[in-house]
């Protein structure tokens, strides 16, 4: 059994949690945080992953049983086969409305440091060639949509937001703004301005009409305790669409760059 902490350890809440045991200690763990720790940060994306039903049961099915679970079920005599490879089994394509939303590989890249990165098969933006034009161009956009996305300024968060929901699909939207509603709540109070810029990107993986790019950015952060910037330094997985002839943000997660 693995001893990795699962986001029900983050949240420090037990497997069968109901949802608003789980929306309640989420509240509870960002309620004295900046919106630039990486604590909140990361309180973020275990709420994302447990308030949604389906992506929660994806995630359940990923995890060992628990111990109480092992002690109910009889041990069984492991068959001989193929094994799975772990990235494959969670990667899913939600526009095609099968297997795992994408994010949730990157999500649980907290307890498997690096599986985002070993990903990265093909093109960055520092060399190498191939590829096509459709992909360059989701490129390009990632890069362009991360920086409004990321950013917010607590004196100007009604424009901040327009500006980010500009760029994204409507079913992702709807998530970015319950997410931005937190940032809303504590913003203000903590006076908190974060400036994304993009360092560098490359493209995981592609099809015609639905695009996966790794950035790295830094995010210089004020708030009312630090009025010099602390610069956090993540990787963000953005899975861009295809709509209508436009790329938009269909999925984001970030995580800290290790090392």
């Amino acid at each position: 059994m693995s001893d990795a902490p699962t986001w029900y350890d983050l949240l420090d809440v037990p497997r069968d949690a109901t949802t608003e045991e789980v929306r309640t200690a989420w509240k509870s763990q960002i309620a004295d945080l900046e919106p630039g720790d990486r604590r909140f940060d990361a309180s973020n994306r275990a709420a994302k992953v447990l308030l949604d039903p389906a992506s929660r049961a994806a995630y359940d099915a990923s995890l060992p049983p628990s111990e109480e679970e092992s002690a109910e079920q009889p041990a069984e005599p492991a068959e001989a086969g193929p094994t799975e490879d772990p990235a494959s089994a969670v990667v899913g394509d939600r526009a095609g409305g099968r297997g795992v939303p994408s994010w949730l590989l990157a999500g649980l890249g907290i307890l498997a440091a690096g599986l985002v990165a070993a990903t990265v098969w093909v093109w960055t933006t520092s060399g190498g060639d191939g590829g096509s034009s459709a992909a360059r161009e989701a490129q390009v956009a990632a890069e362009r949509a991360v920086v409004p996305v990321l950013s917010y300024d607590y004196e100007d968060l009604e424009a901040d937001q327009r500006a980010a929901q500009a760029l994204m699909t409507g079913s992702y939207r709807e998530e970015y703004d319950r997410l931005f509603a937190v940032l809303e709540e504590n913003a203000p109070r903590t006076r908190t301005k974060v400036t994304a810029t993009v360092v560098a990107s490359g493209i995981v993986r592609a099809t015609d009409e639905r695009v996966q790019v790794l950035v790295f950015v830094d995010r210089p952060t004020t708030n009312r305790l630090s009025a010099e910037p602390v610069v956090y330094k993540d990787q963000v997985t953005l899975s861009m669409q295809l709509v209508d002839g436009e790329w938009l943000v269909d999925d984001l997660v970030t995580s800290p760059v290790q090392g």
